[in-house]
This record gives structure tokens, sequence and C-alpha cells, in this order.
């Protein structure tokens, strides 16, 4: 697992952030879900990471700042594409 935990990171950044432009952009419901997939990467990574606080308590401070921010702007693009 702990070699995979940078793509895995990854490809839950990209879908985050391809998740709220296609919401921006579109105002499509779709994008909330392509997001919400997105989080749910991001955050079985920081689960890892968070098991290993000592190894990794930069990065999980980092995670916790960004996986706030990108709930906030999900909810915020749900309750405008009512």
């Amino acid at each position: 697992m702990k070699k995979y935990l940078r793509e895995i990171e990854m490809a839950g950044v990209i879908l985050a952030s391809t998740g709220i432009v296609n919401s921006l952009i579109w105002g499509s419901i779709y994008g909330g879900w392509i997001c919400g997939i997105g989080i749910l990467l991001m955050l079985i990574v920081f689960l890892y990471k968070a098991f290993h606080w000592n190894e990794y308590a930069r990065d999980n401070k980092q995670y916790i700042w960004i996986i706030l921010l990108t709930i906030a702007l999900l909810f915020i693009q749900m309750l405008r594409a009512r």
C-alpha cells in the first residue's frame, strides 16, 4: 500500500479538481459525484497516513486542510445546483 500512496493521492486530487471545475462550468451534479470520489480516494490515503502519524505528521496536517476545503466547496456546489 505504501508504494501506491502517491498514485492514489494524485488520482484523488485530479478527480476532486475535475469535479469542481465540472460543477462550476456546466452546473452539473455529476461534478459532485466526481468530486466525491476524489475526496474518498484522498480520505483513504489520509486514513493510512493517520495510522502512521509519526512518519507522515506534516502531510497529515496539510491533508486536513485540503479535505476540509474540498468538502466545503463540494457542499457549496451541491447547494448551488438546486
